[in-house]
């Protein structure tokens, strides 16, 4: 079958937040014909921000996946209306993330129906309307799950708990409604149990003790995985730390012409990281159109250590100016000391007042990335421990994470 060919100035691959607000302020600053792809067909076009970005001009198609790359801006897609060949003059992947699946974490049991990701929720609730089950227990802690027990509240559906391995240090329920949600925290799914449906969860505590709870449905929160695959496919470098396309602090990816931003980068942060991600992308995508700056090639690598899970962004273009830095722990921090150095020479050090976790980032300053050889190896950040000499990267500092 033949594919039709067309032409664009800029395409988004994603109509969620970042994809969308990329979307609008492109739009709005007349850059051209600026085209949305989603996968999913339902409910886009009652979104606010959807509304909003068509007002602003854009063109958002639903039900429409890029499939793979038919050159260097160049993607092949499929859709209501068949196979098309879509050249743009520029490319912003906004893919998200997904949780990774029972399957993946290694959660030992049977295969029994009624265990779900949230994503999976909510396309069952809000997009479906299935069937999810009369007793969920809720996996996670972070804003996700909160949304799951809304989302399972929506549906008739009792939630007796929510467990995370993650010490709990407030009040022991979660609301909201007239039947708190009891927390369980530092406490994990041992196993799974039932045939055919769900019958139960094993649980275990720190002390290792074990409990069963009776429930027909379990839903897995967190635990973001990119979805980098058409990034990957187009030969973008992916970051070992967040395991997404490698980005500078204009969201450029090591493909001209090719920029990524929202749940792709590192997944489980806020809409609201993704929303600015999206505006600001706006300016160096518009920069790239009128040819100026040329696309930057080598890059600086930016690696975050042990017990430091990922840093972003996590390449730097020297000369270039930097904003902040988000960085995600893979253990509970607690006011953690940053150091970020380059070949063993200290850059910047700042104390953190707040509390890193796996399920929450921190922010750190990025002044030091002036003092950053751009001939020198990759700048890492490390948690206390200062190296030996300093150069001059500004004073030491304090941040509120």
């Amino acid at each position: 079958m033949s594919r039709r060919l067309r032409a664009v100035d800029v395409l988004v691959v994603g109509a969620g937040p970042a994809g969308l607000a990329a979307a609008r302020r492109l739009a709005a600053a007349g850059a051209g014909t600026v085209e949305v792809l989603e996968r999913q067909r339902h409910a886009l076009g009652a979104r606010g921000p959807a509304r909003a970005a068509v007002r602003a001009g854009a063109v958002l198609r639903a039900g429409v996946t890029a499939t793979g790359w038919a050159g260097p801006l160049t993607l092949d897609t499929t859709g209501p209306d068949g196979l098309e060949r879509i050249t743009a003059r520029a490319v912003v992947l906004a893919t998200g993330a997904r949780e990774r699946p029972r399957s993946a974490r290694l959660v030992p049991g049977t295969r029994p129906a009624g265990v779900l990701t949230a994503g999976e929720l909510r396309q069952a609730v809000y997009g479906y309307g299935q069937y999810v089950g009369t007793r969920a227990l809720v996996v996670g802690a972070e804003p996700v799950a909160f949304g799951a027990v809304r989302a399972l509240r929506r549906a008739g559906v009792r939630v007796v708990a929510l467990v995370t391995e993650e010490p709990w240090r407030r009040p022991g329920a979660f609301g909201p409604g007239r039947t708190p949600v009891p927390v369980l925290g530092g406490t994990a799914v041992a196993e799974l149990l039932g045939r055919g449906r769900l019958s139960g969860v094993r649980l275990v505590g720190r002390d290792g003790r074990t409990t069963t709870v009776a429930c027909d449905t379990v839903v897995f929160t967190g635990d973001w995985i990119p979805e980098h695959e058409l990034a990957r496919l187009g030969g973008a470098e992916l970051d070992r730390g967040t395991r997404g396309p490698a980005v500078d602090s204009a969201f450029r990816t090591s493909q001209a012409g090719v920029f990524a931003v929202g749940g792709v980068l590192h997944g489980g942060e806020p809409a609201a990281t993704a929303v600015a991600q999206g505006r600001t992308v706006a300016g160096p995508v518009r920069e790239f159109l009128a040819g100026v700056p040329p696309w930057p090639a080598p890059r600086v690598p930016v690696v975050a250590d042990a017990p430091l899970r990922w840093v972003a962004p996590n390449r730097l273009v020297p000369g270039e100016h930097t904003g902040r830095f988000l960085v995600r722990a893979r253990q509970r921090l607690e006011r953690p000391v940053l150091s970020v150095a380059q070949d063993g020479v200290l850059l910047h050090r700042q104390r953190v007042r707040g509390t890193a976790t796996p399920s929450r980032s921190v922010s750190l300053a990025g002044g030091w990335a002036a003092a950053v050889d751009p001939g020198g190896g990759p700048v890492r950040i490390t948690v206390a421990g200062p190296p030996t000499g300093r150069r001059d990267g500004g004073p030491r500092s304090a941040c509120r994470g």
